[in-house]
C-alpha cells in the first residue's frame, strides 16, 4: 500500500488489485518513476509475457551455429540470384542427338565475389568462373549430378521451403532422380524429362528450340523393337508352306 512521510510517498507492501465480482482483465502494478517523481501504471501480464517471448527468441537465435546462419543467409541469396536449370544441348555423338545437363548457378558481380565464396564454403564444392560474354559477372556452379543429389537437393529441402521457385525445384528434383535411374537412355524417358524441363523457368520461353523440335529429333532415329513372336510366326508359316 501507499503511505506518505516527510520524504515523499513510499510503497510499504504489495496490494492485489481487484474489482468486486470479477478479476481485472489486465492486472497492473504501480511503479514509482525516479525520472518524473510520479507514479506510473505498469502492466504485469501481456507486456511482460511478450517481453519474455522476445528474450527467448533472441536467445534461440544466439544459439544458432555459425554454419546454420550461413545457410539461412545463403538461402536468401539463392532466392534472388540463384537458379536451377536443365540445359538441353545439341550433341551429335549422343544416342538421341541431345545432352541433358541439370545445373545449379548463382550469379554475382565480380565485386561481390565473397558471396560466391560463401556458397562454395557452405556446399563444400563448386566452381567460380567468369560468365561467358561478360567477365564482370561471376558464376558459381555445381554441375555434377552426384553432388546435386548430395548437396543441393537437401539444402533446398531444408532451407528453401518458402521459396517462390518451389515448382521449379520439384521439377528439377524429378529430372535429376529420373536421370539417376537412367531413364534418359530410353527415348520415352528422355522425352518425359524434356517435357518437365520445358515447364521450368517461365515455361521454357527462353529456350532456342521448341519442344516439338526436340522431341522430333529424339524420335527421328528411333525404331521400336519388333515383336519377337511375329518374327517367329513368320518363320514357322514359311516352313509349313515349304513342306
Amino acid at each position: 500500500m501507499l503511505c506518505n512521510d516527510q520524504n515523499g510517498p513510499k510503497v510499504s507492501g504489495i496490494v492485489a488489485l481487484v474489482k468486486f465480482g470479477y478479476m481485472l482483465e489486465n492486472p497492473w502494478m504501480l511503479r514509482y518513476s525516479l525520472c518524473d517523481n510520479d507514479w506510473v501504471r505498469e502492466s504485469n501480464s501481456a507486456a511482460s509475457y511478450s517481453s519474455d517471448k522476445s528474450t527467448a527468441a533472441e536467445n534461440q537465435q544466439e544459439r544458432l551455429s555459425v554454419q546454420e546462419r550461413k545457410c539461412w543467409f545463403l538461402a536468401g541469396l539463392i532466392e534472388g540470384e540463384g537458379s536451377l536449370c536443365v540445359s538441353i544441348k545439341n550433341h551429335k555423338p549422343s544416342r538421341f542427338g541431345y545432352l541433358v545437363d541439370p545445373e545449379f548457378f548463382i550469379y554475382q558481380h565480380k565485386n561481390r565475389r565473397g558471396l560466391l565464396e560463401l556458397a562454395r564454403d557452405v556446399f563444400d564444392t563448386g566452381r567460380i568462373t567468369p560468365k561467358v560474354g561478360n567477365e564482370d559477372v561471376l558464376v558459381y556452379s555445381i554441375v555434377s549430378r552426384r553432388l546435386l543429389i548430395e548437396r543441393v537437393l537437401p539444402f533446398y529441402e531444408r532451407y528453401m521451403a518458402f521459396s517462390f521457385k518451389t515448382r521449379d525445384f520439384h521439377l528439377f528434383r524429378e529430372i535429376v532422380m529420373a536421370m539417376e535411374c537412367k531413364r534418359h537412355r530410353d527415348p520415352h524417358g528422355l522425352i518425359a524429362i524434356v517435357r518437365m524441363a520445358y515447364q521450368m523457368n517461365m515455361e521454357g520461353k527462353q529456350r532456342k528450340r521448341s519442344i516439338d523440335e526436340v522431341i522430333g529429333r529424339i524420335l527421328r532415329d528411333y525404331t521400336p523393337n519388333a515383336d519377337p513372336l511375329i518374327g517367329e510366326d513368320i518363320v514357322r508359316t514359311a516352313w509349313r508352306h515349304a513342306g
